[in-house]
């Protein structure tokens, strides 16, 4: 990345100073947005961010003071990095509240699975949350760009959480890149129709009613196994990860409980540290296709 050198703190800083500083640093936004985008969606807006940090950048020029002893290009990322981050937290991905109901309805499901012995149907569902339907179709809805984030290797959450601190030790690091790791780990494990349906919706970005018409069932039924699907994978990761975190069915011994310990059986069987490190490169970035 071409620098200019940072005016000396004895001259002070003139418009041709900052103009020079501002140009010979915008690589520097394009450099923090392309790693950004590595950890988001596509539907995120690369001009968007990239309108935010190119503001940030000009900011940062015009409060920068040379006497701090800190080089332009450490100060203008931090500024930039968080401009990144309020764009992030613009889109409101998941408020508090949707995580709030989402967890309420996860939670509630789980209960009716190990009652029931099946997957309840989206009526029994609203029913036992004492709301409509339609507001359980809109909950899901509104949950699911978080969801999308979370399967690609990062925690749903605040924008903090979903870009790390370029500061991370080498330490946070590894237990990034190990979560992640198992994140495959669990998503192979899956029983075959509910991989098939993550794979398809979140990773293929498929629209439910063709997963549906492929794999000869309804609509309705695909939203049900992928909810299905979103609870093991969570408790799947919390089971090896975060095991204070962990719900599980109402009845430990019974046979929803059997079925989820051979479920993370197999998520342990699947790899070692070694193997869940190298989906990710020394970075914690996914390997170029």
């Amino acid at each position: 990345m071409t620098t200019t050198a940072t005016p000396s703190a004895t001259s002070p800083l003139t418009a041709s100073d900052l103009d020079a500083m501002v140009r010979s640093h915008l690589p520097l936004v394009g450099h923090l947005v392309r790693e950004m985008l590595g950890r988001l969606p596509a539907h995120v807006s690369r001009e968007d961010l990239v309108s935010a940090g190119m503001a940030a950048l000009a900011a940062a020029a015009k409060s920068f003071d040379p006497e701090r002893g800190i080089p332009f290009g450490s100060f203008a990322t931090t500024r930039i990095r968080g401009a990144l981050l309020d764009e992030l937290r613009g889109l409101d991905w998941a408020s508090r509240s949707v995580r709030s109901r989402a967890r309420r309805v996860e939670t509630t499901q789980q209960e009716l699975t190990a009652t029931l012995g099946r997957t309840p149907t989206q009526t029994e569902l609203a029913k036992a949350l004492g709301i409509a339907t339609d507001e359980l179709k809109t909950i899901d809805n509104d949950v699911q760009r978080a969801v999308v984030l979370s399967l690609q290797g990062f925690t749903a959450g605040t924008a903090e959480d979903l870009v790390p601190e370029r500061t991370a030790g080498p330490e946070d690091l590894i237990l990034h890149r190990e979560r992640i790791g198992y994140l495959h780990d669990a998503i192979n494990a899956l029983p075959d129709r509910l991989r098939q349906v993550v794979t398809a919706y979140f990773f293929d970005e498929r629209p439910m009613n063709d997963i549906a018409t492929e794999l000869g069932v309804t609509e309705s039924r695909i939203s049900q196994l992928r909810a299905e699907a979103l609870v093991l994978l969570r408790d799947g990761l919390n089971n090896h990860l975060d095991p204070d975190l962990l719900n599980g069915p109402a009845r430990a011994d019974g046979c929803v409980a059997r079925r989820r310990e051979a479920y993370y059986a197999q998520i342990a069987a699947r790899g070692n540290l070694t193997s869940r490190l190298a989906v990710t490169t020394a970075m914690g970035l996914p390997h170029s296709a």
